[in-house]
């Protein structure tokens, strides 16, 4: 009973992934044939967000909701890095769903990103078991 709020604001982000387009797989190749600025404009918008919480987070001195002190460690940048945002965006790019889409995209009734899904599971899965043999 007390995880509902995050049910509801899990359906609250989705409706807004629906009513943004952001889950349009056409918006989504609009981007990367560099047509339209459309979500270039969105994940910008949510970087310049996510960059002010972080600031004012850390001047602030805010807790989470539980009191507890809230730390954002800095982590190196790796060749890791590189790679990995090439296979993210290959993946992007050939299926039009990231991570956080894909739930709204089944809920709106594209049952074949299903498939996106579990390979997206599958894909973390296999990350996990060589993750140790892999550039950090």
């Amino acid at each position: 009973m007390k995880n509902l709020k995050f049910l509801f604001t899990g359906m609250l982000f989705g409706i807004i992934l629906v009513k943004a387009e952001v889950i349009s797989w056409f918006r989504i190749q609009e981007m990367f044939r560099l047509e339209s600025f459309h979500m270039y404009g969105v994940i910008g918008s949510a970087v310049f967000t996510a960059m002010l919480g972080v600031l004012l987070i850390r001047k602030m001195g805010w807790r989470s909701v539980n009191g507890e002190e809230i730390v954002v460690q800095k982590k190196p940048f790796t060749k890791g890095n590189i790679i990995g945002g090439l296979i993210f965006g290959l993946g992007w790019a050939i299926t039009g769903a990231c991570p956080g889409p894909i739930f709204a995209q089944i809920g709106s009734g594209f049952t074949v990103v299903i498939i996106t899904f579990l390979s997206a599971v599958a894909g973390t899965w296999v990350y996990g078991k060589c993750k140790d043999r892999l550039p950090h």
